[in-house]
């Protein structure tokens, strides 16, 4: 049996530091060509996007992807919206839980699944707050305590 391989284009660090990731999905994302050569040679930024459901359909918004440099009249506008493919009932559940307060739609990631096709992790996402962050980085810190306290007991 072959091992899933996908290789990461564009990743959102940022995402796990300011939100708090309640669920993850994958979508398919609508690009063009150049696009995609683009991405390929991890020319992206989705460190400020988002996405939202509209008439039905899920949209990413403010993704960056340079222009491909030879792409001349083909390259498309680098900030525009991006449909998201996504089945009908996973869409109409993402609308659900959006429409709570504070919860929104993030991508984490964009990456080429084993057959090649662009995909994006999408997370449904909950901003943490000041205090919360802290307490992450005092846990990590803790956590790091922890393990060099126990290879010097280990020596």
């Amino acid at each position: 049996m072959r091992e899933k391989v996908c290789r990461d284009l564009v990743t959102n660090r940022r995402a796990r530091h300011d939100y708090h990731i309640i669920e993850t999905y994958e979508a398919g994302i609508a690009l063009s060509g150049t696009e995609v050569k683009s991405l390929r040679e991890g020319k992206a930024n989705i460190k400020d996007s988002f996405a939202r459901v509209e008439k039905g359909e899920l949209y990413l918004y403010n993704m960056h992807i340079s222009p491909y440099e030879k792409g001349n009249i083909f390259n498309k506008d680098p900030l525009r919206p991006r449909k998201l493919l996504m089945h009908r009932r996973e869409i109409d559940r993402l609308y659900g839980l959006v429409k709570e307060k504070g919860v929104t739609l993030i991508p984490l990631r964009l990456y080429l699944n084993e057959r090649g096709l662009v995909k994006v992790e999408l997370a449904v996402a909950k901003g943490k707050t000041l205090y919360d962050k802290r307490e992450d980085i005092k846990r990590r810190d803790a956590e790091r305590e922890m393990e060099r306290a126990f290879k010097e007991y280990s020596r």
